[in-house]
């Protein structure tokens, strides 16, 4: 059982988390934008605790809402997302229940990897056991959504003596890859990854804008699946304010996440993976957000899901791929219910807050 604060920062600080610090104390010298105010405020009428929990390379940001004294499920945001992804659903979610977001390495508030390393969707599988370890936790409860629902899936696949509860949003399993294509798709993301590399170690500030285009850079980015009214949700954690162009902001998120080298395998490996899943299991399938990889083997692994697990169930929600973030209304009510058959109260496991 954990019983000590967790620590923001090492003892000895990284360069990473060196950056970070100098970030924070040029923003704080900053004039915010009124919807950047705006999230603040929710956060704190919403009793929102920020953490910082400690790893080799800087620390892990995370957000954490409800009672302190009882163990959260542990949330995984989407791939150049972040925590804020939660911000709409969680506080329609029963208040007796915890939940703590977090913003992945290289996402958010948290640090990057070093230089010179890649981002790989398994390394998160040690990251969520780490997490365990520094609160104390024999078990762990999850939910996630779209990259984060497929670390879940791998890990609870791993891991089934660890996880008491499963809860993925629009998204399922690894996509699967085949042997014709993956050579040549390795060979792009390989080269792409060295010049993201490479442009971290110059430094340089990238590109920035005024809020209002990031958010509609952010808007078309993703296809309209984040509306322009929730798009600062996203936003708050994910931009920083230009020192070179007072007014305007840039994405400091990692872009080497945008070139993961691999982040799947074949249909058989999945499958033995889906066949390991014992928690009790909710996926949540937007109607109107397209399925990653394809319908049929979607359909595929929900048979194999249903056939090794009874407490396996689908609900498909009309909205988009982030209608958790936009539409949080159409989620709610089926996490509640899901929450009110399996989630059970694990008290007195945290007191580091």
């Amino acid at each position: 059982m954990a019983s000590k604060q967790a620590r923001a920062v090492q003892t000895n600080p990284t360069a990473s988390q060196q950056d970070d610090e100098e970030s924070r104390r040029a923003i704080s010298n900053v004039e915010h934008h009124p919807l950047i105010r705006f999230i603040e405020l929710q956060d704190k009428q919403n009793g929102v605790t920020e953490v910082q929990i400690p790893v080799p390379y800087g620390s892990i940001a995370g957000k954490w809402f409800g009672p302190k004294n009882v163990r959260p499920i542990l949330c995984l945001h989407g791939w150049l997302d972040n925590s804020g992804t939660f911000d709409r659903l969680i506080p329609l979610l029963p208040p007796d229940v915890s939940f703590l977001a977090i913003d992945l390495p290289g996402h958010g508030y948290s640090s990057r990897i070093p230089d010179g390393m890649s981002y790989f969707q398994v390394d998160c599988i040690p990251l969520i056991l780490r997490i365990m370890r520094e609160y104390g936790w024999s078990k762990v409860s999850l939910m996630a959504h779209s990259m984060g629902a497929v670390i879940m899936f791998i890990f609870a696949a791993l891991f089934p003596d660890k996880v008491d509860l499963l809860i993925g949003l629009d998204a399922l399993k690894p996509l699967s890859f085949y042997p014709d294509r993956f050579p040549e798709r390795m060979h792009k993301q390989v080269l792409k990854f060295i010049q993201a590399d490479l442009r971290n170690q110059e430094k340089s500030e990238p590109p920035s804008y005024t809020y209002e285009e990031m958010m509609d850079r952010l808007y078309e980015g993703t296809a309209a699946s984040v509306s322009r009214e929730t798009c600062p949700y996203l936003l708050q954690r994910n931009i920083k304010p230009s020192r070179k162009f007072p007014g305007k902001y840039y994405f400091d998120r990692d872009n080497r996440m945008k070139y993961n080298v691999i982040s799947g395998w074949s249909d058989d490996v999945n499958a033995e993976l889906g066949k390991r899943i014992t928690a009790p299991f909710l996926t949540v399938k937007a109607t109107d957000s397209p399925y990653p990889g394809s319908k049929e083997g979607f359909d595929q692994m929900v048979d194999i899901l249903k056939r090794a697990n009874a407490k396996y169930e689908v609900v498909y929600v009309p909205g988009s791929h982030h209608v958790h973030l936009t539409e949080p209304e159409h989620v709610v009510p089926v996490v509640v219910d899901f929450l009110r058959r399996y989630w059970q109260k694990e008290m007195d496991v945290v007191s580091k807050l």
